[in-house]
């Protein structure tokens, strides 16, 4: 089957490049406003308050087909795992699993979400470089697929746990540094996952030897918002090395495109690269698995806010009512991400300081933005959104963490809803009596 592609973007006015980077249903209704998934953006802020995380249904599901029938396509031996790190919710699970991807869980939360979404535990891979006895007798005891050894105590602690036949993929540490911020780099040396190569074949023997554990593979992960494809043939000819196995896990870390300036790979050139990779160095009987996160389920996502205050000047702050509490990524390693006017939208307009409403002067979130005469009241929606800002999301200041919506053929589906005071304040034991 050959792979879905993305839906061309629909009428979107003036604003010119930044359709390649808003949700590929985005278009713009007869009143010039912009909507996604059908549902004008406005609206949404107007019935389910700001900031939201807005998803784009029908092209998250379409990505998620183009990554599976793409790798089925160029390696039928093979499996799609949602690395769902990036965006864990029940809601999210569930799409996942409805479309055939399995899920990358790491934590007793994920883990116990996509359980509750109905996802098959035999597709769940279950990863951490500090998993606890309780964390792996939950992967155990539900029954999952995979578990990723990170290294030596995981292995006693499975031996202990096990009872018989648990599949492992054994994290290995090719040394390949690819060029992506350092928060995001995991394959190199010094990196806190995986065994080094040189350590990584006595943990093969050792695996080997169980009788409790059962050594399915190798699984290799360079890092996140990668964008040149090349360094993957050099983890996969060193892991080669180490002997041939029935599973292979070369992790996920495509880059995606959060400006205009960035013009990362296709998810179709990075799949070549992988399968091309995989042709060369491993053998034609394995079975390939990719964990994409990131490039799932980053384009799907905007994040609706209202402008609260203007300062005009040089520069101009415009202030908004969400900021770091739901978007983590500028102040963590400067990502950069583009905004528009949801009202009137174009990407032509003075260059403006998208600031957030929390306490820190490094709160924001998109410097030079060229946004058309902003005021109190608007709505501005920032791009690319999907990865990452939800997981992230926190109570700085006593924010109040977003909904989030689900967006398909205008209609919005709450999937979870905005954070309440009580909500806030529900782990608090002290009591004024």
């Amino acid at each position: 089957m050959a792979p879905t592609p993305p839906a061309p973007p629909g009428n979107l006015g003036d604003l010119g490049d930044l359709g390649g980077i808003l949700p590929v249903t985005s278009d713009l209704d007869a009143a010039g406003r912009l909507r996604v998934g059908g549902c004008v953006l406005s609206e949404l802020a107007e019935e389910h308050g700001s900031p939201a995380y807005v998803i784009d249904e029908a092209g998250l599901r379409a990505q998620a087909r183009r990554f599976r029938d793409g790798l089925a396509e160029r390696w039928p031996a093979s499996r799609v795992v949602f690395a769902s790190k990036a965006f864990p919710s029940t809601a999210m699970y569930a799409l996942m699993g409805q479309e055939g991807i399995g899920a990358d869980v790491a934590g007793p939360g994920e883990l116990a979400m996509a359980l509750a979404a109905g996802m098959d535990p035999g597709g769940l891979v279950v990863h951490g470089n500090a998993k606890t006895d309780a964390e792996l007798r939950a992967a155990v005891d539900a029954g999952a697929g995979l578990v990723v050894i990170d290294n030596a105590d995981d292995i006693d602690r499975l031996e202990r746990i096990a009872t018989a036949g648990q599949a492992v993929l054994l994290r290995v540490l090719p040394d390949v540094r690819p060029d992506t911020y350092e928060a995001v780099s995991t394959g190199q040396k010094g990196s806190k996952f995986g065994m080094a190569v040189e350590e990584a074949a006595g943990a093969i023997g050792r695996l080997r030897a169980s009788d409790r554990l059962r050594l399915e593979g190798l699984h290799v992960h360079l890092g996140s918002q990668i964008f040149d494809p090349a360094p993957w043939e050099a983890a996969v000819a060193r892991i080669a090395a180490l002997g041939e196995f029935p599973v292979y896990d070369l992790g996920g870390g495509l880059g995606v495109r959060y400006t205009y300036a960035e013009h990362p790979p296709t998810v179709e050139a990075w799949l070549d690269a992988l399968a091309g990779a995989a042709r060369r160095h491993l053998p034609a009987t394995s079975t390939l698995l990719i964990e994409p996160g990131r490039s799932m389920v980053a384009r799907a996502g905007v994040t609706v806010y209202r402008v609260v205050t203007v300062k005009r000047g040089e520069p101009t702050f415009v202030a908004v009512d969400g900021g770091m509490g739901d978007n983590l990524e500028v102040s963590l390693y400067g990502q950069r991400f583009e905004a528009v006017m949801a009202d009137r939208p174009t990407a032509a307009g003075k260059p403006v300081e998208l600031v957030g409403r929390h306490c820190e002067s490094g709160d924001k979130l998109v410097s030079a933005a060229p946004l058309a005469d902003p005021r109190p009241g608007d709505v501005v929606a920032v791009a690319a959104t999907g990865a990452y800002c939800f997981t992230m999301a926190n109570n700085y200041n006593g924010a109040l963490r977003p909904p989030v919506l689900f967006c398909r053929d205008g209609r919005a589906t709450v999937v979870v809803r905005r954070e309440t005071l009580q909500d806030l304040m529900r782990r608090d034991t002290w009591s004024a009596s």
